[in-house]
């Protein structure tokens, strides 16, 4: 996924696209994410798992033209 498709991506994502931003594969990803490895926080909503867009960009090292100001 490239820089400009993660940010792109809205506040909240489903895990499949944290995954690919990310480069894990789907099994990989929900390993992780159970076992509480995920390289950034999971959030929980019922049974799907969720990541917050700026936790991504912070692990990626992508920074917004908003945090620059």
């Amino acid at each position: 996924m490239s820089e400009a498709e993660v940010l792109a991506l809205p506040v909240s994502v489903p895990l499949e696209l944290a995954n690919r931003a990310l480069g894990l594969g789907r099994t990989r990803g929900y390993q992780h994410a159970k076992n509480g490895t995920y390289p950034v926080k999971v959030l929980r909503h019922g049974v799907a798992y969720r990541c917050r867009r700026a936790d991504l960009l912070n692990y990626l090292g992508i920074e917004t033209a908003a945090s620059d100001a």
